[in-house]
């Protein structure tokens, strides 16, 4: 690549030259020869023998916001056999790049040093790609080889750790029964007499017993009530207007994270929408810390409607049971008992309201509770009350 200083020198000795064989100025002409003779010596200088290989990595790669520092580690090989020159090596680290001098690298030697990344705001920051930049002494010329790709470091949202919601917010933990009847479940709802093609381990024995001696000669078998586990579907509005500070978004997405974390380590099947993130239960796969929290790094204000973000939740939570909608003081409770109604009427539902300015405190309904919450400690004292459930 040619620097702009080197473009300059090529485009006066190309004019030089021009200008010399049409006037037959004899000194000009070696002015433009040495010119031209300068820029081809500088490009001889900035090719190389060596073949190196450059490594990025990030140690760890999630942290999380306002506590945690990743060590960057840059490594350099030089796979030749011949010295490698010395050269820079720049690293893209978000919107900054950290840029290194790397020595005279011997035949199979290696380079490295390490660089701290604080993660002092949620998000998520590109460390890559890395590249190697050699210049000749001049300037004139320039060359750069990428040589990896972008390592994503997550920065994870603070959470606040919650009592078990099987004792808070979900009564149901194990399991509820239904009103669909079924051959094989937990929950047993009567006794019927045997069909063909029923499962003979539900026989129940000692009722057949009784039926055979009176005279009826059917055996019996159990029948159960189907029981479904609890399906927790939580929503974090992600419309701009629902917040009067970029603050307030932030302590959505940690109150969000929060209920979404403590429901995976309850083990309970979780349905997360944050924003423009959205996580859901796929091919068998349960749900991880690391994927909520991740999304919840990655997620940023949007102009959707709350509504619509409850509705695609609900499309897309199965069998949904509880719902979680939290959202900020840009909206007035009345607005999120509104948009909370889009849950189906049978699936109790919690509403976090986020409002710094307002009063810790907790607002029961028939179907929709709702939690206003001035600080994320907040979240655990108002979840670990039974009148919550």
């Amino acid at each position: 690549m040619v620097t702009p200083f080197g473009a300059t020198v090529l485009l006066a000795s190309g004019v030089a030259w021009v200008v010399a064989a049409t006037v037959g100025w004899i000194e000009l002409l070696l002015g433009a020869t040495t010119g031209l003779l300068v820029v081809a010596l500088c490009g001889l200088f900035v090719m190389t023998r060596g073949r190196p290989r450059v490594e990025v990595e990030p140690d760890p790669r999630r942290i999380v916001e306002g506590t945690g520092v990743a060590m960057v580690t840059a490594r350099v090989w030089n796979q030749a056999k011949v010295p490698m020159l010395p050269l820079e090596l720049e690293v893209a680290v978000g919107s900054t790049v950290e840029t290194f001098s790397l020595p005279t690298l011997p035949p199979r030697g290696m380079w490295q040093d390490r660089f701290p990344v604080a993660g002092e705001r949620r998000g998520v920051i590109a460390i890559g790609p890395a590249a190697t930049v050699r210049s000749d002494p001049l300037g004139l010329l320039e060359r750069r080889v990428t040589f990896t790709d972008v390592t994503w470091l997550y920065i994870h949202p603070a959470t606040v750790p919650l009592a078990p919601l099987g004792t808070g917010l979900l009564r149901d933990l194990e399991g509820r029964a239904t009103n669909e009847l079924s051959m094989s479940d937990l929950a047993f709802h009567t006794l019927r007499e045997y069909t063909p093609g029923d499962d003979r381990r539900y026989i129940h024995w000692r009722s057949s017993a009784r039926a055979l001696t009176t005279g009826s000669g059917k055996l019996m078998v159990r029948q159960f009530q189907d029981t479904r586990r609890t399906q927790l579907l939580v929503v974090v509005d992600g419309d701009r207007s629902a917040y009067r500070d970029p603050e307030q978004f932030e302590l959505a997405i940690r109150a969000g994270a929060s209920v979404a974390v403590r429901a995976v380590d309850d083990e309970i099947d979780v349905t997360l929408l944050v924003a423009d993130q959205t996580v859901v239960r796929r091919a068998g796969r349960r749900v991880t810390r690391q994927v909520v929290l991740d999304a919840c790094a990655r997620a940023e204000a949007t102009d959707r409607p709350l509504t619509d973000l409850i509705a695609d939740g609900v499309d897309q939570a199965r069998d949904l049971t509880y719902a979680v909608v939290v959202t900020g003081a840009g909206r007035t409770v009345a607005e999120l008992r509104r948009a909370a109604s889009r849950v189906p009427r049978h699936v109790r539902t919690i509403a976090i309201h986020i409002d710094p300015a307002g009063r810790k405190g907790l607002a029961p309904g028939r179907s929709i509770t709702v939690l206003t919450v001035t600080r994320l400690a907040d979240l655990r004292d108002l979840v670990g009350k039974k009148e919550a459930a």
